[in-house]
């Protein structure tokens, strides 16, 4: 009875309703007392009933389930196009971000896998060792190792869908020529022991012997070295001190002799970054906020994480090893989620950076031109005009 009375109800309500609409369309005015939400509120409290005499239950009604009209973002997905992928294939995005097979085999055949620099300066990339077949080793008091059941995850995991196999290549940047106790050097050293307890391929640059930028001294061999290590990586981890509030002329003097571009090739574009600083005093965040616009620039996307140790003479003990603190426990995090990170950006790198512009000019000139040809260009093509207006 209560089930027909509601129901009833609900049909007088709609005809009126209809009723109102009409006359109010008649006289042209909006009728803004009358809501269809309270008719659609009283025939689901109509169902409501039924259901509940249908369970024996009265007391406790139960609501019908609203049809929800589906979102935006649902409708694109269901109207998805069937159509062919009509994107580039990988082997055209190739070559401006990722080196080629030849070259990786080149750095993989160097003989610069060594603890100590040689005669001019290179190598050293695994000085983070403490001997060349122990992965993650170093001096004195080994407390990462032993992290490895807590990196369990970070160890294992692959994105989903993952199609490059090798491990992350990781190149790691610090900015002190001070020896033997550089604390930025030991903090970088200690990230490249956590990255290779994780997986990572990991090379660390030494900054002696690199000369300051002059454009006439390319050839240098610390300077082909360097350039040729961010082309190999997929990922860079920056560690600075803080000097008057910046970064340190020695780290700022290495991303100067990374050129945002080459031609075609691309040192820097499309690779992770994590940043890192080191201080002398109380703690600061002036170096690893000025990385971040410097990895901006270098159009490199930037780990969210990061790490600041503050009075780092007291942080590191002989060895050069962390000592056991909340500093420590954060740099830890932070390579955890960069590794993570890389693993996933990487994979995207190409789509991500293949641009409008790039493709144009590539279409119209058959590759992408240098700095100083589109210079060239700009001048031959404004020199008819000049000479014109010097004849008239």
């Amino acid at each position: 009875t209560a089930y027909i009375a509601t129901v009833h109800r609900g049909i007088r309500t709609s005809w009126s309703l209809g009723k109102r609409c009409s006359s109010a369309t008649a006289h042209g005015r909006f009728v803004s007392s009358v809501r269809p939400s309270s008719l659609l509120r009283q025939l689901r409290n109509a169902t409501a009933v039924q259901a509940s005499h249908t369970t024996g239950s009265p007391s406790t009604p139960r609501l019908a389930p609203r049809v929800v009209a589906p979102s935006r973002s649902r409708r694109f997905l269901a109207c998805k196009s069937s159509a062919p992928d009509k994107r580039p294939s990988s082997d055209e995005w190739v070559t401006p971000f990722r080196p080629t097979r030849e070259e990786i085999q080149q750095m993989e055949e160097s003989d610069n896998y060594t603890l100590e620099p040689h005669e001019d300066g290179t190598g050293g990339w695994l000085q983070h060792r403490a001997c060349l077949d122990q992965i993650g080793s170093g001096p004195g008091d080994d407390w990462i190792t032993p992290l490895r059941d807590e990196l369990h995850e970070a160890i294992h995991f692959r994105p989903s869908g993952a199609k490059l196999e090798h491990p992350p290549r990781i190149l790691i940047l610090y900015g002190s020529l001070r020896s033997p106790r550089s604390f930025s050097h030991f903090l970088a050293l200690e990230c490249a022991r956590l990255l290779e307890l994780m997986g990572a391929d990991v090379r660390v640059y030494n900054p002696q012997g690199l000369p300051v930028r002059d454009p006439a001294i390319e050839d240098h061999p610390k300077v082909k070295e360097l350039r040729a290590l961010s082309h190999w990586s997929e990922g860079h981890v920056w560690v600075s001190p803080e000097m008057h509030g910046v970064i340190t002329g020695c780290f700022k003097n290495q991303i100067d002799w990374i050129p945002l571009n080459t031609g075609s090739v691309r040192p820097t574009q499309g690779r992770t970054c994590a940043v890192l600083q080191v201080n002398g005093g109380s703690q600061s965040f002036n170096a690893v906020n000025e990385l971040r616009r410097l990895a901006r620039w270098m159009r490199m996307p930037c780990c969210t994480n990061q790490s600041s140790v503050a009075k780092a003479w007291q942080e590191f003990d002989d060895d050069g090893r962390m000592k056991p603190s909340s500093f420590r426990e954060r740099v830890v995090d932070v390579m955890e989620e960069y590794y993570k990170f890389t693993l996933i950006m990487r994979e995207h790198v190409d789509l991500l950076n293949n641009r409008y512009s790039e493709r144009k000019e590539k279409a119209e000139k058959g590759r992408l031109l240098t700095q100083a040809e589109k210079e060239a260009e700009k001048a031959a093509a404004t020199k008819p005009a000049a000479d014109t207006a010097n004849s008239s």
